[in-house]
């Protein structure tokens, strides 16, 4: 066991050395000596150590007793302490070839400690950490109730009980715990001798803003359906042609994006592929013969693949503009017009769309170049000449930290910039003896 300079009376003087020979005769005045002699600072001081084992460490003074509390070693391996140089004095490091001083004897500790207020040791030992505690015993059973809303003001409770063969149910392989509050769907299957149920859902993280009386019925989950509807191209497309004629209209949709809703209906070729029969007019006016309607445009919805749109990818500073929502209305009139777009196409372009920019204090935007647009949505019209012109508006809503990105790339570069070579615009699309396909989609990417 090692000592503490507290405990240890190695270095002072006993009654039978030297000094103890001499001895003055006992009189009254002792006790009274006694009492006024006062004991050395040396003794009553604790000399406190720091401990460290990895990344544990403590102040105590019983140091093997608490190194071997600590790493629990095997009765035959070896334990030793040692104290770093840096903490130990100049003159006693000065003793030492080398980074430590162990403490093998009473003779180490008196040279690590001479001199300092404060010491660290360390424990050198080869036995492995003591195990982990013993994980619980798994969850292999527990009850269920499930309170359903079939129809509204119809309830009903499923109250079951769920069990598991051998795979623990309150805990994964990692030991993460399954628990707390999830937002989800349920199936429940009810098919000839097929009976299961099945759920899926989220945990909800921020649970203190949930109402703990939160009911969820079908007006809440009309709503989520509302929310939770997947980014959707809304596509306008128009045509204007020099006479009455017939034509098909045909859309090919690449396989990251599918036909959403469409009117008048479109009608099926194959998969991914749809067409309109049509006879159109030179004011504009266009004949949809399985509907038997007259529209002056007609309006199909592309939804693309989910996980396909990164906002921050889709719309950069690299590649698009950012400015604050009322600079940006002004603007886009501007664009607008540029672009050949008349004074009613834009205000309707402009107005369809208000709400959705509106819901933003800043707007990062692009407008996609033509090869981008076909790869994705690609267009064909069953006559010999057709001029295109095709405006795809992408935008997104932006922090005021994220406008500080754009700040090379804002509303005075995007008047500058040459809209009409960007999109592919050509002087035919102003010619009326020309057949022309004017088309605005607008896409916010979240």
């Amino acid at each position: 066991m090692l000592l503490s300079p507290a405990a240890s009376n190695a270095s002072l003087p006993t009654s039978q050395g030297f000094w103890g020979r001499f001895k003055s005769p006992k009189g009254n005045k002792e006790p009274e000596l006694r009492e006024r002699v006062q004991p050395p600072m040396a003794l009553t001081r604790q000399r406190l150590l720091t401990l460290a084992y990895e990344d544990i460490e403590t102040v105590r003074m019983d140091l093997e007793a608490l190194a071997r509390e600590w790493i629990k070693p095997p009765p035959d391996a070896p334990l030793s302490l040692r104290v770093p140089i840096e903490y130990v004095s100049l003159h006693a490091a000065r003793l030492v070839a080398g980074p430590y001083i162990y403490l093998t004897s009473e003779d180490s500790y008196q040279i690590a400690i001479m001199g300092v207020q404060g010491l660290r040791v360390e424990i050198v030992c080869d036995s492995p950490p003591p195990p982990d505690d013993p994980p619980p015993p798994p969850v292999l059973e527990m009850p269920a109730t499930f309170s359903l809303e079939l129809m509204p003001g119809q309830h009903v409770a499923l109250d079951t009980t769920i069990t598991s063969d051998e795979l623990d149910m309150a805990r994964m392989e990692d030991g993460t715990t399954v628990d707390g509050s999830f937002w989800g769907k349920l199936d429940i299957v009810h098919d000839g001798d097929v009976h299961k149920m099945e759920f899926s859902g989220t945990r909800i993280q921020n649970t203190e803003n949930v109402s703990t009386d939160l009911i969820v019925d079908s007006r809440v989950i009309n709503k989520l359906a509302v929310a939770a509807k997947p980014a959707t191209a809304r596509c306008h497309l128009g045509i204007l042609a020099p006479q009455q004629q017939y034509c098909e209209v045909i859309l090919s949709f690449s396989p990251f994006w599918r036909l959403g809703v469409s009117w008048p209906p479109a009608e099926p070729v194959e998969e991914n592929k749809v067409k309109y029969f049509l006879r159109v007019h030179p004011g504009g006016a266009l004949e949809h013969f399985e509907t038997e309607i007259t529209a002056t445009s007609i309006y199909y919805e592309a939804i693309p693949e989910p996980g396909m749109l990164d906002p921050q990818e889709f719309i950069s500073p690299r590649n698009g503009f950012a400015m604050t929502f009322r600079d940006f209305m002004p603007h886009l009139t501007r664009v607008l017009d540029q672009l050949g777009m008349s004074l009613y196409a834009r205000t309707n372009f402009i107005n369809n769309n208000m709400s959705a920019f509106s819901a933003h204090r800043n707007i990062a935007y692009r407008f996609m170049a033509p090869h981008k647009i076909a790869s994705a949505i690609d267009i064909s019209v069953t006559v010999e000449n057709c001029v295109f012109t095709r405006l795809f508006l992408m935008f997104r809503g932006v922090t005021d930290d994220e406008l500080n990105m754009f700040a090379g790339a804002g509303e005075k570069e995007a008047n500058q910039a040459n809209w009409r070579d960007r999109i592919g615009w050509s002087e035919l699309s102003k010619d009326p003896t020309q057949f022309r396909v004017l088309e605005t989609s607008v896409l916010e990417v979240t």
